[in-house]
């Protein structure tokens, strides 16, 4: 007995067919091989161990296995072509027919395509895109990865968690890729186009995708002079004035103003909230500091916040010199003298004894 699981095949004009055939018996015997009908200009060999063979031992207890080789020609037409593997054995013959039918091999063709390809985000964020490479040729191909984006983008191809450039796809396969596209600076609101390539020799393939960066609003904290310090006297309002600056893309809204203040201190903001600050516009807050009565003179930290709706706050640490008040130096002069003159009546009544 003489078969193999697959007797009718399609194959490619040119291609190199390679089928198992199993040869059984139940009497150990050497059996005689050969091909009959083989088609005009075609090269059919029997092997065995990778050497053309035309007999095989076969025993009754295991079975014998053939390797069918049928080389295509290139010029060979398309169409059904058939022959047969004859197996002779001491006292049977067995026949096995194959038959292969011929087609046009497709040409070498790539395709690239995504389901989203428009995605967007911050300045901050990285764009990242599913897509599908696929082979849909009859020739494995060798395919190399580019991308045509703004200078300031980074873009990184990555197959099965792996960074990649280039990778090889069989024929007829496809492929997932995920495609990451990084802004490397804060780029401004606006749809930038990326364009895709892969090119496997003879194909090729590209898909247009698109980042669509929206504004964000960027919140710088400051002084109208850019001064991080001032004046104020122990038990008494003093008024500074700080400037909120929208230095982003896009309005900063409901902006929140707070403060941190030592012990015992008074600080009111002015307004406490602002509802929008557009983009490249400046808002002026006032800062009421009032020190504690009992502040020791010296340097004092406070420390001004300004927390946007949506988006990341400033803050900076503003130094207060603190100056006692005058009236407590006069009071401390009164002190003085009065306890002077304390001392000079003592001497004066003490030494006439």
């Amino acid at each position: 007995m003489i078969f193999t699981r697959y007797p009718s095949q399609e194959i490619g004009i040119g291609e190199t067919l390679s089928a198992d055939l199993t040869l059984r018996t139940d009497t150990p015997q050497l059996v005689n091989l050969s091909v009959d009908d083989a088609p005009a200009g075609w090269n059919i060999s029997l092997r065995g161990r990778n050497r053309v063979i035309d007999s095989v031992y076969v025993d009754d207890t295991e079975d014998a296995k053939v390797t069918l080789r049928a080389e295509t020609p290139p010029d060979a037409e398309a169409g059904e072509y058939s022959f047969t593997v004859v197996a002779k054995g001491e006292q049977a013959t067995a026949e096995l027919p194959i038959t292969l039918t011929l087609t046009e091999k497709a040409p070498p063709s790539l395709s690239m395509e995504t389901d989203l390809p428009v995605l967007r985000g911050k300045p901050s964020t990285t764009f990242r895109y599913d897509v599908t490479l696929r082979n849909e040729g009859d020739v494995d191909l060798n395919v190399s990865l580019s991308a045509d984006a703004p200078p300031f983008m980074l873009v990184t191809f990555k197959s099965s968690s792996k960074e990649v450039t280039d990778l090889p796809l069989e024929a007829n396969a496809s492929k997932r890729l995920s495609v990451e596209v990084k802004p490397l600076v804060d780029a401004p609101a606006n749809t930038y186009p990326i364009t895709l390539h892969a090119d496997g020799g003879e194909a090729q393939a590209s898909v247009d995708l698109a980042a669509e960066i929206v504004g964000q609003p960027k919140l710088k904290l400051t002084t109208p002079d850019a001064r991080l310090s001032g004046k104020a006297t122990a038990g008494k309002e003093t008024t500074f004035t700080l400037i909120a600056a929208n230095n982003g893309s896009a309005p900063a809204r409901n902006v929140k103003f707070s403060a941190s203040q030592p012990n015992g201190w008074t600080v009111a903001l002015d307004p406490e909230t602002i509802d929008i600050i557009e983009a490249g516009q400046q808002m002026e807050v006032t800062a009421k500091v009032k020190p504690a009565d009992k502040t020791v003179a010296g340097d004092y930290m406070l420390t001004f916040r300004a927390q946007p709706e949506d988006a990341s706050n400033d803050s900076i640490d503003f130094r207060v010199t603190v100056t006692t008040s005058t009236l407590w130096g006069v009071v401390g002069l009164a002190l003085i003298a009065v306890a002077l003159g304390v001392v000079a009546l003592a001497v004066v009544r003490f030494g006439r004894r």
